[in-house]
Protein backbone atom coordinates (compact mmCIF):
# COMPACT_ATOMS: atom_id res chain seq x y z
CA UNK A 1 0.00 0.00 0.00
CA UNK A 2 1.47 3.44 -1.13
CA UNK A 3 0.71 6.78 0.91
CA UNK A 4 1.86 10.12 -0.89
CA UNK A 5 1.79 13.95 -0.47
CA UNK A 6 3.18 16.51 -2.70
CA UNK A 7 3.78 20.03 -2.22
CA UNK A 8 5.66 22.62 -4.48
CA UNK A 9 8.11 24.85 -2.04
CA UNK A 10 8.68 27.91 -3.30
CA UNK A 11 12.43 27.65 -2.86
CA UNK A 12 16.03 26.44 -4.56
CA UNK A 13 16.46 23.26 -5.12
CA UNK A 14 20.03 22.73 -3.84
CA UNK A 15 18.18 24.51 -0.65
CA UNK A 16 15.45 21.43 -0.36
CA UNK A 17 18.12 19.13 -1.18
CA UNK A 18 20.38 19.94 1.69
CA UNK A 19 17.46 19.84 4.02
CA UNK A 20 16.19 16.55 2.54
CA UNK A 21 19.94 14.79 2.79
CA UNK A 22 20.91 16.48 5.98
CA UNK A 23 19.28 13.61 7.90
CA UNK A 24 20.60 14.03 11.50
CA UNK A 25 19.89 17.49 11.49
CA UNK A 26 15.66 16.65 11.01
CA UNK A 27 15.06 16.53 14.74
CA UNK A 28 15.29 20.05 14.54
CA UNK A 29 12.53 20.75 12.73
CA UNK A 30 10.29 17.80 11.68
CA UNK A 31 7.82 16.86 13.94
CA UNK A 32 7.80 13.07 13.06
CA UNK A 33 11.32 12.41 14.07
CA UNK A 34 12.04 12.49 17.84
CA UNK A 35 15.87 11.27 17.93
CA UNK A 36 18.28 10.60 14.86
CA UNK A 37 20.99 8.31 14.88
CA UNK A 38 23.64 8.39 12.12
CA UNK A 39 25.32 4.92 11.79
CA UNK A 40 27.62 5.94 9.31
CA UNK A 41 29.94 8.72 8.81
CA UNK A 42 29.88 11.15 5.16
CA UNK A 43 27.42 12.90 2.95
CA UNK A 44 24.18 10.65 2.52
CA UNK A 45 24.49 7.35 0.13
CA UNK A 46 22.89 3.80 -1.22
CA UNK A 47 24.02 1.79 1.90
CA UNK A 48 23.69 4.78 4.61
CA UNK A 49 21.64 4.15 7.61
CA UNK A 50 19.93 5.50 10.53
CA UNK A 51 18.31 4.54 13.79
CA UNK A 52 15.40 6.65 14.00
CA UNK A 53 12.70 7.18 16.42
CA UNK A 54 9.10 8.45 15.54
CA UNK A 55 6.41 9.74 17.91
CA UNK A 56 4.13 6.27 18.94
CA UNK A 57 6.96 4.11 16.99
CA UNK A 58 9.58 1.89 18.26
CA UNK A 59 13.13 2.61 17.26
CA UNK A 60 14.02 1.13 13.56
CA UNK A 61 17.25 1.37 11.40
CA UNK A 62 16.21 2.99 8.23
CA UNK A 63 18.99 1.63 5.31
CA UNK A 64 19.23 4.45 2.05
CA UNK A 65 18.76 2.27 -0.97
CA UNK A 66 18.79 4.22 -3.72
CA UNK A 67 20.08 8.04 -4.45
CA UNK A 68 20.14 10.22 -7.50
CA UNK A 69 21.52 13.30 -6.06
CA UNK A 70 19.12 16.55 -6.20
CA UNK A 71 16.37 14.38 -7.44
CA UNK A 72 15.86 11.71 -4.75
CA UNK A 73 16.33 9.01 -2.06
CA UNK A 74 14.75 6.13 -1.07
CA UNK A 75 15.38 4.14 1.91
CA UNK A 76 13.42 1.06 4.07
CA UNK A 77 13.42 -0.76 7.48
CA UNK A 78 11.82 -4.09 8.07
CA UNK A 79 9.32 -4.81 11.63
CA UNK A 80 6.96 -7.29 12.43
CA UNK A 81 7.10 -8.98 8.60
CA UNK A 82 6.47 -6.03 6.70
CA UNK A 83 9.10 -3.61 4.65
CA UNK A 84 8.57 -0.02 4.94
CA UNK A 85 9.78 1.90 2.58
CA UNK A 86 9.97 6.11 2.67
CA UNK A 87 10.75 7.81 -0.74
CA UNK A 88 11.88 11.64 -0.80
CA UNK A 89 11.47 12.93 -4.34
CA UNK A 90 12.52 16.08 -5.81
CA UNK A 91 11.70 17.79 -8.72
CA UNK A 92 12.44 21.61 -10.17
CA UNK A 93 8.63 22.94 -11.72
CA UNK A 94 7.52 26.35 -12.24
CA UNK A 95 7.37 27.68 -8.91
CA UNK A 96 10.12 25.97 -7.11
CA UNK A 97 10.42 22.49 -6.45
CA UNK A 98 7.51 19.67 -6.00
CA UNK A 99 8.61 18.10 -2.49
CA UNK A 100 6.22 14.08 -2.95
CA UNK A 101 7.22 12.16 0.15
CA UNK A 102 5.97 8.62 0.12
CA UNK A 103 5.46 5.68 2.27
CA UNK A 104 4.71 2.36 1.11
CA UNK A 105 4.02 -0.92 3.42
CA UNK A 106 4.00 -4.37 2.33
CA UNK A 107 4.51 -8.04 3.17
CA UNK A 108 2.37 -10.07 6.30
CA UNK A 109 0.03 -7.84 7.91
CA UNK A 110 0.49 -4.72 5.43
CA UNK A 111 -3.15 -4.59 5.12
CA UNK A 112 -4.24 -4.47 8.60
CA UNK A 113 -1.21 -2.27 9.72
CA UNK A 114 -2.78 0.29 7.06
CA UNK A 115 -6.02 -0.48 7.91
CA UNK A 116 -5.07 0.30 11.45
CA UNK A 117 -2.65 3.01 11.02
CA UNK A 118 -3.29 4.55 7.45
CA UNK A 119 -4.48 7.88 8.96
CA UNK A 120 -1.47 8.28 10.90
CA UNK A 121 0.71 8.01 8.24
CA UNK A 122 -0.82 10.18 5.76
CA UNK A 123 -0.65 12.83 8.78
CA UNK A 124 2.65 12.07 9.16
CA UNK A 125 3.79 12.42 5.74
CA UNK A 126 1.77 15.28 5.23
CA UNK A 127 3.11 16.99 8.34
CA UNK A 128 6.67 16.20 7.44
CA UNK A 129 6.59 17.76 3.67
CA UNK A 130 4.36 21.13 5.62
CA UNK A 131 7.25 20.87 7.68
CA UNK A 132 10.35 21.08 5.04
CA UNK A 133 7.92 23.90 3.51
CA UNK A 134 8.54 26.33 6.41
CA UNK A 135 12.58 25.34 6.63
CA UNK A 136 12.92 25.70 3.21
CA UNK A 137 10.74 29.09 2.89
CA UNK A 138 12.17 30.53 6.57
CA UNK A 139 14.74 33.74 5.80
CA UNK A 140 15.80 33.66 9.04
CA UNK A 141 17.51 29.83 9.33
CA UNK A 142 20.44 29.02 7.91
CA UNK A 143 20.24 26.90 4.43
CA UNK A 144 20.84 23.42 6.17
Amino acid sequence: MLYENTLVIEAPLDRLWRLTTDIAAWPAFLPTVQRLERLDDGPLRVGSKARIKQPAQTEAVWTVTHLEPNREFTWETSRMGMRMTGGHHLEEVAGGVRNRLTIEVAGRGAGLFMALFGGAVRRSIREENAAFQRKATSKSDSPA
